[in-house]
């Protein structure tokens, strides 16, 4: 079944840069209303908002770690449309750490930190726009998790579990939502050539990364972009519950 974007309205979570930015383009060019949320990064988000096409897309800015920043945007969102028919779970951070060196206490603001926004952050938007959405006859919701969910994350162990719990929290709602019409579909994408893994990619390990895929490069953000907009489009109500590799063969699994 293919979704008519042009009625629609969708909220995408650190939409100011990357991955974000490029999904509320797609969006936008296809006549959707867009949500663009942001944390810190206002500069970015209204460079962002103004190259959006169309009319009728706001900002807001939002701490999407705790409880009070969800409930901020969410209250936001409803007064300005009543709810989404599309929310696109992008925001997210890679915070890294060395075990070995460790303390405790470091160890436990690690987690604290990378969790609270990989995976409760996501929880708690998804559980609220789902309820508004059972009001409305149903809608979508696609996470952005990773690869590391699958290979491991030695030095972001955080990371990796917060995006195997984003996955296995995807499969979860997929089955307890079908039955109101809403569809939940992830997307792990390996390296992606953005702000956040800028870093690494300009680094002296830059070939190391290039080689992980046989394409010799990495993805792009348009092409995670891309995979979001069918996702919410074209992707059949039957793959609710998927999760969707898009790493460029740089890691495969059965």
């Amino acid at each position: 079944m293919k979704v008519d974007l042009s009625t629609k309205i969708v909220l995408v979570t650190g939409a100011s840069r990357g991955i974000g930015r490029a999904t509320a383009k797609l969006f936008a060019q296809k006549g959707s209303k867009v949500i663009l949320h942001y944390h810190k990064n206002k500069d970015a988000a209204e460079k962002a908002l103004r190259k959006l096409p169309g009319e009728g897309h706001i900002m807001i800015k939002a701490d999407l770690s705790r409880l009070s920043g969800i409930n901020k945007l969410s209250e936001k969102v409803m007064n300005a449309f009543g709810g989404v028919d599309i929310l696109v779970n992008n925001a997210g951070i890679y915070d890294m750490l060395a075990f070995p060196e460790a303390s405790l206490q470091e160890w436990e603001d690690h987690w604290i930190k990378t969790l609270g926004l990989n995976l409760l952050a996501p929880a708690r938007l998804s559980f609220i726009m789902a309820k508004a959405m059972i009001k409305t006859g149903g809608g979508r919701i696609i996470n952005i998790s990773s690869r590391g969910a699958f290979r491991g994350e030695p030095e972001a162990m955080a990371y990796g579990a917060s995006k195997a719990g984003l996955n296995a929290l995807g499969q979860s709602m997929a089955l307890a939502l079908a039955p109101y019409q809403i569809f939940i579909y992830t997307i792990a994408p390996g390296f992606v050539d953005t702000d956040m893994s800028a870093s690494a990619l300009q680094g002296p390990l830059r070939d190391l990364f290039l080689q992980q895929s046989p394409l010799k490069r990495v993805a792009t953000a348009k092409e995670i972009a891309d995979t979001v907009l069918f996702c919410a489009s074209r992707a059949p109500e039957f793959m609710t519950g998927c999760i969707i590799d898009v790493n460029g063969a740089s890691y495969l699994r059965s």
